[in-house]
């Protein structure tokens, strides 16, 4: 008997595994049918999941640990990415010297991205509100467009394949957020925790047709049915695909190899949030309250 699940996502390249896996059959193997959704922004998503009108969300991880701060009972169950981000700006901007008196493009203010650009800026010494002013500008490709739109925006996070759409426009990277922060544990999978609990063999058949699904696209042999699924389901233009794709394989800055959940990338993601928000007392707490890797460990077993 064939089980539904409800999966709701960005609308993003590194979506690029789950719908490999779909096309490749391998959630229809594990007895699986889904239902993704897209999600128009991160604070959306959250409600969405605690408010039960999807099973599995996929999103970068700090959104799960605010989601489990404000006293939501979710967890984090696998990895995926460390983000693809470039730190976009606007075609006048030539250093972050010139970001002074700006706008910074955002998706939510206080998670995921958000932070981490806004880490960024203080590491250059540029401080949110003294400095720069945040805007919000929805999800990436919201966020791509409207920076290409609106001339106020500034600057902000963007991944591929949209960072490659405004770079073709004049606008350009400062660098890339691997390059300018490290390690960081981006896109993961998050759930409910008793829905989790109620439910581990679904997850564990969930995740290892993920995983199966990253090694694929981490699989130069399948370079060119990755570029077609690329092209035809962003619309994208020339190079585009093989850039996004390249992006995607990049190693530390794009997909983690077989999906693992990056620790070292997770620190990272408290760290920003204790330092930026000043939760904590400034300093990040231990990880284990926002993780249950033990559906992703059974799925390997047999992935």
């Amino acid at each position: 008997m064939t089980q539904l699940l409800r999966v709701n996502v960005f609308n993003t390249s590194s979506n690029l595994p789950l719908l490999a896996a779909l096309e490749a059959g391998y959630f229809a193997a594990e007895g699986l049918a889904l239902e993704v959704q897209h999600t128009a922004n991160s604070g959306e998503q959250r409600a969405g999941l605690a408010a039960g009108r999807f099973e599995i969300g996929h999103a970068a991880v700090d959104n799960a640990v605010a989601l489990i701060e404000s006293g939501v009972d979710a967890v984090i169950v696998g990895g995926g990415d460390a983000g693809l981000n470039d730190f976009i700006v606007r075609p006048e901007i030539q250093g972050f010297a010139d970001l002074r008196g700006k706008k910074l493009a955002v998706d939510a203010p206080n998670t995921a991205y958000a932070l981490a650009a806004k880490k960024i800026l203080k590491n250059h010494g540029l401080l949110e509100g003294r400095d720069y002013e945040v805007k919000l500008a929805g999800g990436t490709g919201p966020r791509a467009a409207a920076m290409a739109s609106d001339p106020e925006l500034a600057c902000g996070m963007i991944n591929p394949p949209f960072s490659f759409k405004l770079k073709a426009q004049g606008l350009k990277s400062l660098g890339s957020q691997f390059e300018l922060l490290g390690p960081y544990q981006a896109i993961g999978m998050y759930v409910m925790r008793p829905w989790a609990q109620a439910h581990g063999e679904l997850l564990v058949r969930y995740l290892r047709a993920y995983i199966r699904g990253q090694q694929r696209v981490m699989d130069r042999a399948h370079r060119a049915e990755m570029l077609a699924r690329l092209t035809a389901h962003f619309q994208l233009q020339g190079e585009e695909a093989a850039k996004t794709y390249e992006a995607l394989l990049a190693p530390g800055s794009g997909l983690a190899v077989d999906a693992a959940f990056n620790h070292e990338g997770f620190a990272q993601v408290l760290a920003i949030r204790a330092e930026m928000e000043g939760m904590w007392g400034g300093t990040p707490p231990a990880p284990g309250k926002y993780l249950d890797l033990s559906f992703d460990a059974q799925a390997r077993q047999g992935a």
